[in-house]
């Protein structure tokens, strides 16, 4: 029960919170409402067209309670209260719920989920671009069950294709899209035990350069694992840490450029003024990275070396737009998830607006009738805010009164674990002695840990364009692939798409009813 305490703070404080003075009238929210519906009927003439892009933008970590705090965020860094601002992402038309499991995982990573969503496959956690056949870590259970991705398929039929990431380019999310390996962590060939290199498996970087050589966009950060042992990063000459990595000597950068066609104008730069001075008009391939691991957070982002993650996806659009056969596009906002492993609310929301940016300018650069867009998250995190903030509070304020328990105050973004559990005299922290508004301020959790964990409920995927309107409901997580490739006549399933070359159109009638019972598994 709430004591009569809480009941007067809270009733006072929603007394005095702010009120927009139109919506004080029916009449506002009648109108939206109507608005809103007028809207929906139109959805009923569904858009059957072939997709000739696809963009997929993966919110690394992005839960739902993270799409409502970045909403609030964005309309507050606007001036306004937030809770009634739209994400970019708010106005795709259809919305569904991806079950986010490995197959040995309730509570998912990234590398697992990445496999679902870009192959197809669901599989164990840890491991990337194999089926579930293989063991994390078990490089002699690689060999046969390497399972392809929508990137392939795509580059298969024609297409251009991208890879955009504030990660490495050899984390998780990115490298399911290239690499078949049995760990997500075996980066260069300096993170792989000698058994695995005896057992002829290779390093994530390395297959990024080898397995599918012609991808005409790379960005992100991964410098480091590109060379030889000791090699001085060409940004910070006095860091140990941003070194070569490299066991096998390989200059990786050296070896991209080797492998394309000296007729085509290829680019590698490291920097955000490199990066920016580039006529993309010109550019048939481009390596961009810009930093030795992953790029900064938005928040500390150097505006001269790094690009936004907005610059980015505006350059790799322009350079992949130019193939009339159409491109694939994967989007990373992959330090969504490293700001909450930390605890630090502020930073991962920054990187979520930042993202939703990002959506916008991609939005204005394309079309709804060629191009499907899908925004998604690979797992959550046990990230929440409440409290009985009154409307307006800031996003990273107090919740209006102190617990009933220990009479002190806290913020509405809370942890259910994580490092910001902290013990001051043998009670809980007083906020009020600390800066809860700063950048690395670590939100209070529950249970102390290290590093927060991930959270295990469905994340929400959000559509438009062609096909859109497949993803309707609650899916597996690795249906979101088989969309992408039916929408772009790409992959194995492609019985509609001569049908649709010839009536201008794919037909939605017994084709779709087939994509619907048929299992999984059959398609690709």
């Amino acid at each position: 029960m709430i004591s009569l305490f809480l009941v007067l703070a809270i009733g006072t404080c929603l007394t005095n919170s702010f009120v927009p003075e139109k919506e004080k009238d029916p009449k506002y929210w009648r109108d939206q409402a109507q608005q809103t519906l007028k809207y929906a009927l139109r959805l009923q003439k569904l858009n059957t067209n072939v997709a000739k892009n696809v963009i997929m933008f993966l919110g690394d970590g992005m839960g739902v309670s993270t799409v409502t705090a970045t909403r609030i965020l964005k309309g507050q860094l606007h001036h306004n209260p937030g809770e009634e601002t739209r994400l970019e992402m708010d106005k795709f038309p259809y919305v569904a719920l991806s079950k986010t499991y490995n197959t040995n995982a309730q509570v998912p990573d990234s590398a697992g989920t990445a496999t679902a969503y870009l192959c197809g496959v669901k599989a164990n956690e840890g491991t990337v671009g194999v089926s579930a056949a293989t063991q994390r870590s078990q490089c002699n259970t690689t060999q046969g069950n390497e399972v392809t991705s929508i990137l392939h398929w795509a580059k298969d039929a024609g297409k251009s294709v991208g890879i955009v990431t504030t990660t490495r380019v050899n984390h998780a999310t990115p490298s399911a899209a290239y690499a078949h390996s049995a760990d997500r962590d075996w980066y260069s060939d300096n993170e792989m035990p000698p058994e695995a290199l005896r057992q002829g498996c290779k390093d994530i970087a390395y297959q990024l350069m080898h397995n599918v050589k012609d991808i005409e966009v790379i960005m992100g950060g991964g410098r480091k694992y590109m060379f030889p042992k000791n090699r001085t990063d060409v940004e910070y000459e006095m860091d140990e840490k941003s070194r070569g990595t490299r066991l096998d000597g390989l200059n990786l950068i050296d070896t991209w450029k080797s492998f394309k066609p000296r007729h085509k104008h290829s680019h590698y730069v490291w920097n955000r003024t490199e990066l920016l001075t580039l006529d993309p008009h010109t550019v048939d391939y481009l390596l961009g990275l810009f930093e030795p691991g992953d790029l900064q957070y938005e928040l500390n982002r150097n505006n001269t070396t790094d690009p936004s993650l907005s610059e980015m996806v505006e350059v790799a659009v322009k350079i992949l737009s130019k193939n009339p056969k159409g491109f694939f596009l994967l989007v990373e906002g992959g330090r969504i998830d490293h700001g909450h492993h930390e605890g630090k609310a502020k930073l991962a929301l920054h990187e979520a607006v930042e993202m939703d940016r990002a959506i916008g300018k991609a939005g204005t650069m394309t079309s709804l009738e060629d191009t499907l867009t899908i925004v998604t998250a690979d797992h959550s995190h046990v990230f929440t805010f409440g409290g009985y903030t009154p409307r307006g509070n800031s996003i990273f304020g107090l919740a209006p009164m102190v617990s009933d328990t220990d009479n002190k105050p806290f913020t509405a973004i809370l942890y259910g674990n994580g490092p910001g559990y902290k013990v001051v005299g043998g009670e809980r922290e007083n906020i009020y002695t600390v800066d809860y508004a700063h950048s690395n301020y670590q939100a209070q959790s529950a249970v102390p840990l290290r590093y927060e964990t991930h959270g295990g409920e469905d994340v929400a995927v959000f559509a438009k364009g062609p096909m859109a309107h497949l993803l309707h409901g609650v899916h597996e997580q690795n249906y979101i692939a088989h969309v992408m490739a039916y929408a772009a006549c790409v992959g194995a399933n492609q019985d509609h798409c001569a049908s649709a070359s010839s009536a201008g159109g794919p037909s939605p009638g017994p084709l779709l009813l087939l994509l619907t019972l048929l299992p999984l598994g059959t398609l690709f």
